[in-house]
């Protein structure tokens, strides 16, 4: 029934940009939560950016705020994840997410499907 699909990863040097996006499925879209996660190299998988379609909210990581962006067209059912100033470490392989029922903050125990995932790799 939901699907997800990220695009737009690739190699970029240090303070480049790039933007990723998430094509989703209409019962995938209209979750409480929809959100980007990231898993550098030999680390933990974290989440990075998240919306509440519930409560109009959004929110990030410390490591990302100021340089990240989320946003969703509703017209084209797509998120995205815009990336500026890029650093060495954020390379990972970034994942989009939906939590079909969340609350206001969106506990990353309540996403129940997830993109494939796409690498970025930032280059110095």
């Amino acid at each position: 029934q939901a699907h997800l699909m990220e695009s737009g990863g690739g190699s970029v040097p240090a303070g480049g940009s790039l933007r990723l996006s998430c094509s989703a499925s209409q019962t995938a879209y209209i979750s409480d939560c929809l959100a980007w996660f990231r898993q550098p190299p030999g680390k933990e998988r974290e989440r990075v950016a998240r919306i509440s379609t519930r409560f109009g909210t959004t929110g990030y990581v410390d490591a990302v705020q100021g340089r990240f962006t989320i946003s969703r067209d509703n017209a084209k059912s797509t998120f995205y994840l815009d990336m500026n100033n890029l650093k060495s470490e954020d390379t990972a392989i970034y994942y989009c997410a939906a939590a079909t029922r969340s609350r206001v903050y969106c506990p990353t125990a309540d996403f129940n499907y997830w993109g494939q995932g796409t690498q970025v790799t930032v280059s110095s």
